[in-house]
Protein backbone atom coordinates (compact mmCIF):
# COMPACT_ATOMS: atom_id res chain seq x y z
CA UNK A 1 0.00 0.00 0.00
CA UNK A 2 1.55 3.26 -0.93
CA UNK A 3 0.58 6.48 0.93
CA UNK A 4 -1.87 8.79 -0.89
CA UNK A 5 0.06 12.25 -0.15
CA UNK A 6 1.79 14.67 -2.10
CA UNK A 7 3.95 17.58 -1.35
CA UNK A 8 2.48 20.40 -2.78
CA UNK A 9 0.68 22.93 -0.62
CA UNK A 10 -2.82 21.55 -1.48
CA UNK A 11 -3.71 18.09 -3.14
CA UNK A 12 -4.37 18.52 -6.82
CA UNK A 13 -7.46 16.19 -7.01
CA UNK A 14 -10.81 16.83 -5.59
CA UNK A 15 -10.42 14.01 -2.95
CA UNK A 16 -11.21 15.43 0.40
CA UNK A 17 -7.80 16.33 2.22
CA UNK A 18 -5.58 16.36 5.70
CA UNK A 19 -3.32 19.15 4.87
CA UNK A 20 -0.31 18.99 6.86
CA UNK A 21 3.55 20.83 6.90
CA UNK A 22 5.32 18.89 4.03
CA UNK A 23 2.32 16.62 3.22
CA UNK A 24 -1.43 16.85 1.82
CA UNK A 25 -2.97 13.08 2.76
CA UNK A 26 -5.44 12.62 0.45
CA UNK A 27 -8.89 10.47 2.37
CA UNK A 28 -10.08 9.21 -0.61
CA UNK A 29 -9.28 5.79 1.27
CA UNK A 30 -8.74 5.01 4.91
CA UNK A 31 -4.96 5.76 6.19
CA UNK A 32 -3.02 3.77 8.68
CA UNK A 33 -1.14 5.34 11.26
CA UNK A 34 1.73 3.12 12.84
CA UNK A 35 2.68 3.88 16.42
CA UNK A 36 6.17 4.17 17.26
CA UNK A 37 6.42 4.27 21.10
CA UNK A 38 9.51 5.68 22.64
CA UNK A 39 8.36 4.64 26.05
CA UNK A 40 9.65 2.21 28.55
CA UNK A 41 5.93 2.13 30.11
CA UNK A 42 3.63 2.15 27.10
CA UNK A 43 0.67 -0.36 28.10
CA UNK A 44 1.47 -2.27 24.63
CA UNK A 45 5.83 -2.33 24.30
CA UNK A 46 6.60 -0.14 26.82
CA UNK A 47 10.21 -0.50 26.00
CA UNK A 48 10.87 -2.41 22.76
CA UNK A 49 11.57 0.84 20.73
CA UNK A 50 13.00 2.56 23.67
CA UNK A 51 16.50 3.63 22.06
CA UNK A 52 17.08 6.26 18.80
CA UNK A 53 18.44 3.15 17.10
CA UNK A 54 15.49 0.25 17.71
CA UNK A 55 12.87 2.79 17.22
CA UNK A 56 14.03 3.90 13.62
CA UNK A 57 14.26 0.09 12.86
CA UNK A 58 10.68 -0.31 14.22
CA UNK A 59 9.54 2.80 12.30
CA UNK A 60 11.19 1.85 9.00
CA UNK A 61 9.38 -1.86 9.30
CA UNK A 62 6.33 -0.28 9.88
CA UNK A 63 6.42 1.85 6.24
CA UNK A 64 7.23 -1.62 5.17
CA UNK A 65 4.58 -3.15 6.26
CA UNK A 66 2.45 -0.15 4.65
CA UNK A 67 1.77 2.36 7.31
CA UNK A 68 1.17 6.16 5.36
CA UNK A 69 1.73 7.82 8.83
CA UNK A 70 4.20 7.38 11.63
CA UNK A 71 3.29 8.60 15.15
CA UNK A 72 6.04 8.50 17.29
CA UNK A 73 5.11 9.40 21.45
CA UNK A 74 7.38 9.77 24.42
CA UNK A 75 4.99 9.78 27.43
CA UNK A 76 3.08 6.78 27.91
CA UNK A 77 -0.86 8.07 28.33
CA UNK A 78 -2.61 4.84 29.86
CA UNK A 79 -4.69 5.16 32.47
CA UNK A 80 -3.09 5.77 36.03
CA UNK A 81 0.20 7.10 34.36
CA UNK A 82 1.84 9.84 35.85
CA UNK A 83 3.14 12.86 33.38
CA UNK A 84 6.67 12.57 31.88
CA UNK A 85 9.11 15.42 32.61
CA UNK A 86 9.21 17.72 29.58
CA UNK A 87 13.05 17.30 29.47
CA UNK A 88 12.53 13.54 29.65
CA UNK A 89 10.10 13.42 26.86
CA UNK A 90 12.45 15.86 24.72
CA UNK A 91 15.52 13.22 25.36
CA UNK A 92 13.19 10.42 23.88
CA UNK A 93 11.87 11.88 21.39
CA UNK A 94 13.46 14.65 19.61
CA UNK A 95 16.76 12.11 18.60
CA UNK A 96 14.54 10.07 16.75
CA UNK A 97 12.17 12.88 15.35
CA UNK A 98 15.53 14.09 13.72
CA UNK A 99 15.98 10.71 11.82
CA UNK A 100 12.41 10.21 11.15
CA UNK A 101 11.32 13.56 9.37
CA UNK A 102 14.31 12.20 6.64
CA UNK A 103 12.21 9.03 5.46
CA UNK A 104 9.90 11.58 3.81
CA UNK A 105 6.67 10.28 5.13
CA UNK A 106 4.57 11.94 7.74
CA UNK A 107 5.29 12.18 10.91
CA UNK A 108 3.05 12.56 14.04
CA UNK A 109 3.80 14.06 17.04
CA UNK A 110 1.71 12.35 20.10
CA UNK A 111 2.23 15.32 22.64
CA UNK A 112 0.34 17.47 24.75
CA UNK A 113 3.65 19.43 25.81
CA UNK A 114 3.76 23.00 24.40
CA UNK A 115 7.20 23.22 24.72
CA UNK A 116 7.70 19.46 22.79
CA UNK A 117 4.71 20.70 20.01
CA UNK A 118 7.50 23.82 18.64
CA UNK A 119 10.74 21.84 19.17
CA UNK A 120 9.15 19.16 16.88
CA UNK A 121 7.82 21.67 14.36
CA UNK A 122 10.70 23.22 14.34
CA UNK A 123 12.40 20.26 13.51
CA UNK A 124 10.04 19.64 10.73
CA UNK A 125 6.75 17.27 11.77
CA UNK A 126 3.88 16.99 10.48
CA UNK A 127 0.97 16.57 12.95
CA UNK A 128 0.85 17.36 16.16
CA UNK A 129 -1.49 14.73 17.81
CA UNK A 130 -3.05 15.81 21.21
CA UNK A 131 -5.02 13.81 23.73
CA UNK A 132 -5.83 17.18 25.78
CA UNK A 133 -7.09 18.79 22.28
CA UNK A 134 -4.47 21.76 22.61
CA UNK A 135 -6.25 23.20 25.87
CA UNK A 136 -2.58 23.45 27.51
CA UNK A 137 -2.12 26.96 27.69
CA UNK A 138 0.06 27.74 24.79
CA UNK A 139 -0.85 24.80 22.78
CA UNK A 140 -3.34 26.53 20.95
CA UNK A 141 -1.30 29.20 19.81
CA UNK A 142 1.59 27.15 18.63
CA UNK A 143 -0.35 25.18 16.36
CA UNK A 144 -2.48 28.11 15.32
CA UNK A 145 1.35 30.09 14.12
CA UNK A 146 2.59 27.14 12.20
CA UNK A 147 1.28 27.70 8.43
CA UNK A 148 0.25 24.20 7.73
CA UNK A 149 0.61 21.82 10.17
CA UNK A 150 -2.21 18.99 10.54
CA UNK A 151 -3.45 18.73 14.07
CA UNK A 152 -5.29 15.66 15.57
CA UNK A 153 -7.52 16.84 18.59
CA UNK A 154 -9.09 14.01 21.43
CA UNK A 155 -11.57 14.02 23.47
CA UNK A 156 -10.47 12.89 27.03
CA UNK A 157 -12.60 12.81 30.44
CA UNK A 158 -10.26 13.55 33.07
CA UNK A 159 -6.64 12.73 32.69
CA UNK A 160 -4.42 10.15 32.81
CA UNK A 161 -3.75 9.47 35.92
CA UNK A 162 -7.26 9.65 37.23
CA UNK A 163 -9.60 8.79 34.09
CA UNK A 164 -10.49 5.52 34.73
CA UNK A 165 -10.72 5.95 38.10
CA UNK A 166 -14.55 8.48 37.36
CA UNK A 167 -15.44 7.81 33.97
CA UNK A 168 -18.34 9.84 31.94
CA UNK A 169 -22.02 9.46 32.70
CA UNK A 170 -24.99 10.24 30.38
CA UNK A 171 -24.97 10.10 26.43
CA UNK A 172 -21.66 9.32 25.81
CA UNK A 173 -21.96 9.71 22.12
CA UNK A 174 -23.77 12.99 22.17
CA UNK A 175 -21.02 14.14 25.05
CA UNK A 176 -18.08 13.24 22.86
CA UNK A 177 -19.41 15.07 20.14
CA UNK A 178 -20.27 18.04 22.12
CA UNK A 179 -16.77 18.32 23.19
CA UNK A 180 -15.23 18.05 19.79
CA UNK A 181 -17.79 20.47 18.03
CA UNK A 182 -16.55 23.04 20.77
CA UNK A 183 -12.76 22.38 20.54
CA UNK A 184 -13.22 22.70 16.21
CA UNK A 185 -14.73 25.89 16.81
CA UNK A 186 -12.02 27.24 18.73
CA UNK A 187 -9.71 25.70 17.03
CA UNK A 188 -10.56 27.37 13.70
CA UNK A 189 -11.81 30.65 15.75
CA UNK A 190 -7.93 30.87 16.56
CA UNK A 191 -7.13 30.62 12.75
CA UNK A 192 -6.60 26.84 12.25
CA UNK A 193 -7.86 25.83 8.63
CA UNK A 194 -10.55 23.03 9.09
CA UNK A 195 -8.27 20.79 6.36
CA UNK A 196 -5.94 20.69 8.93
CA UNK A 197 -8.01 19.33 11.79
CA UNK A 198 -8.55 15.63 12.51
CA UNK A 199 -11.08 14.33 15.58
CA UNK A 200 -10.50 11.61 17.79
CA UNK A 201 -13.01 10.16 20.27
CA UNK A 202 -10.88 8.87 22.55
CA UNK A 203 -11.30 5.37 22.71
CA UNK A 204 -10.50 4.26 26.60
CA UNK A 205 -9.93 7.91 27.83
CA UNK A 206 -12.14 8.42 30.79
CA UNK A 207 -15.00 5.96 29.15
CA UNK A 208 -16.04 2.90 30.67
CA UNK A 209 -16.19 -0.74 27.88
CA UNK A 210 -19.85 -0.32 27.09
CA UNK A 211 -19.63 3.63 26.62
CA UNK A 212 -16.24 2.90 23.93
CA UNK A 213 -18.03 0.17 22.19
CA UNK A 214 -21.27 2.75 22.15
CA UNK A 215 -19.22 5.33 20.56
CA UNK A 216 -18.64 2.55 17.93
CA UNK A 217 -21.58 1.99 17.24
CA UNK A 218 -22.90 5.17 17.07
CA UNK A 219 -19.69 6.71 15.48
CA UNK A 220 -21.82 8.00 12.24
CA UNK A 221 -22.72 10.13 14.73
CA UNK A 222 -19.58 12.04 14.60
CA UNK A 223 -19.47 12.63 11.10
CA UNK A 224 -21.71 15.86 12.01
CA UNK A 225 -18.23 17.68 13.29
CA UNK A 226 -17.35 17.93 9.30
CA UNK A 227 -13.81 16.65 9.87
CA UNK A 228 -12.45 13.56 9.62
CA UNK A 229 -12.48 11.01 12.37
CA UNK A 230 -9.00 9.30 13.19
CA UNK A 231 -9.54 6.13 15.42
CA UNK A 232 -7.26 3.98 18.29
CA UNK A 233 -8.42 1.16 19.06
CA UNK A 234 -5.49 -0.99 18.95
CA UNK A 235 -4.89 -3.47 22.06
CA UNK A 236 -6.98 -1.27 24.16
CA UNK A 237 -8.55 -2.51 27.68
CA UNK A 238 -12.09 -2.97 26.14
CA UNK A 239 -10.80 -5.59 23.46
CA UNK A 240 -9.68 -7.69 26.64
CA UNK A 241 -12.74 -7.38 28.26
CA UNK A 242 -14.54 -8.66 25.38
CA UNK A 243 -12.04 -11.71 24.44
CA UNK A 244 -10.40 -12.32 27.68
CA UNK A 245 -7.35 -11.70 25.68
CA UNK A 246 -4.08 -10.26 27.17
CA UNK A 247 -2.39 -7.24 25.42
CA UNK A 248 -0.22 -9.39 22.76
CA UNK A 249 -2.93 -11.64 21.98
CA UNK A 250 -5.44 -8.64 20.80
CA UNK A 251 -4.20 -8.51 16.98
CA UNK A 252 -7.44 -9.74 15.76
CA UNK A 253 -9.79 -8.27 18.03
CA UNK A 254 -7.77 -5.03 17.17
CA UNK A 255 -8.39 -5.08 12.95
CA UNK A 256 -11.62 -6.25 13.48
CA UNK A 257 -12.26 -3.02 15.65
CA UNK A 258 -10.45 -0.82 13.21
CA UNK A 259 -12.60 -2.25 10.44
CA UNK A 260 -15.58 -1.77 12.07
CA UNK A 261 -14.65 1.97 12.63
CA UNK A 262 -13.93 2.00 8.82
CA UNK A 263 -17.19 0.33 8.31
CA UNK A 264 -18.37 3.67 10.17
CA UNK A 265 -16.53 6.41 8.39
CA UNK A 266 -12.56 6.53 10.13
CA UNK A 267 -10.39 8.35 7.90
CA UNK A 268 -7.18 7.03 9.90
CA UNK A 269 -6.80 4.04 12.22
CA UNK A 270 -4.15 4.13 14.44
CA UNK A 271 -2.28 0.68 15.23
CA UNK A 272 0.17 -1.26 16.10
CA UNK A 273 -0.34 -3.89 13.85
CA UNK A 274 -0.04 -2.68 10.67
CA UNK A 275 0.61 -5.57 8.45
CA UNK A 276 -2.23 -7.17 9.74
CA UNK A 277 -4.69 -3.84 9.36
CA UNK A 278 -3.45 -3.00 6.04
CA UNK A 279 -4.34 -6.88 4.60
CA UNK A 280 -7.67 -6.19 6.10
CA UNK A 281 -8.12 -2.90 4.06
CA UNK A 282 -7.28 -4.38 0.89
CA UNK A 283 -9.80 -7.10 1.29
CA UNK A 284 -12.25 -4.42 2.79
CA UNK A 285 -11.40 -2.12 -0.29
CA UNK A 286 -11.97 -5.33 -3.54
CA UNK A 287 -15.38 -6.17 -1.70
CA UNK A 288 -16.13 -2.42 -1.63
CA UNK A 289 -15.20 -2.14 -5.64
CA UNK A 290 -12.56 0.59 -4.45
Amino acid sequence: MTASVTSAPEAASSSPVWQTSRFALRLDRPLVMGIVNLTPDSFSDGGRHASPAKAMRHAEALLGEGADILDLGAESTRPGTPPVPLEQERERLLPVLREAIKLGVPISIDTYKPEIMREALELGADIINDIWALRRRGALEIVAAHPRCGVCFMHMHGEPETMQKHPMHGDVTQRVLDFLAERRRSLEAAGIARARLMADPGIGFGKTVEQNFALLREQRRLQSLGVPLLLGWSRKSSLGAVTGREVPQRTVASVAAAMLAVERGAAVVRVHDVAATVDALKVWRAASGQ
